[in-house]
C-alpha cells in the first residue's frame, strides 16, 4: 500500500521571495484619474523618472505633461532627492498624467508627512472622481436623447 505524503501549509516564516529594490527602501502609493491607475515608487536618488521602463521624455514628449508629472515634486523641493519609478496602465495621456501626479504627492507624504501640507493647499492629494457617464436605456449616449422629427 502506497505511504500518502503529508501536505505542508505554508506558514508566516516562509514568505516569497522579493525582487530587491535597486536602492534599498522605497515609498510606494497608488494614483488614480478616470481610467488611468499610477503605481508610483519613490527611491532615494538623483531625480531621475522612470515610466513603464522608459524615461519620462520617452514616455511623454509633451513639455506640459512632464511639468504635470514634476509638479509634486518642484512643489515640495524634493525634485533632486528622489527617484520615481512608475508603472502606469489605463486612459489616455492626459490622464495618465495626472495619475502619475497623484501617485507621486501620495508618495511624497508617506516619506515625510510633513509635504502633507504642502500638498494639500496646492490640491495634489484630491483625487479627481470625474469620470465618464454610463449610457442610460432608451438614449443613444449618456445624455443624448433620439433625433425627434416631427413629419
Amino acid at each position: 500500500m502506497p505511504v500518502a505524503k503529508k501536505k505542508t501549509k505554508k506558514t508566516d516564516t516562509e514568505a516569497k521571495p522579493t525582487k530587491a529594490s535597486p536602492s534599498g527602501k522605497y515609498f510606494y502609493s497608488k494614483g488614480n484619474r478616470k481610467n488611468s491607475i499610477a503605481r508610483v515608487r519613490l527611491y532615494k536618488g538623483s531625480g531621475e523618472i522612470t515610466i513603464n521602463d522608459k524615461t519620462i521624455k520617452e514616455f511623454c514628449s509633451v513639455k506640459e505633461y512632464i511639468g504635470l508629472i514634476k509638479s509634486p515634486l518642484k512643489l515640495t523641493g524634493t525634485d533632486k532627492t528622489y527617484d520615481v519609478t512608475v508603472k502606469v496602465e489605463g486612459g489616455g495621456v492626459h490622464s495618465q498624467a495626472d495619475a502619475i501626479k497623484h501617485g507621486i504627492a501620495r508618495a511624497l507624504t508617506e516619506a515625510d508627512p510633513t509635504n502633507k501640507v504642502i500638498l494639500k493647499k496646492g490640491g495634489f492629494l484630491t483625487r479627481d472622481s470625474r469620470t465618464k457617464e454610463r449610457k442610460k436605456f432608451g438614449l443613444k449616449r449618456a445624455r443624448r436623447g433620439p433625433q425627434f422629427s416631427k413629419r
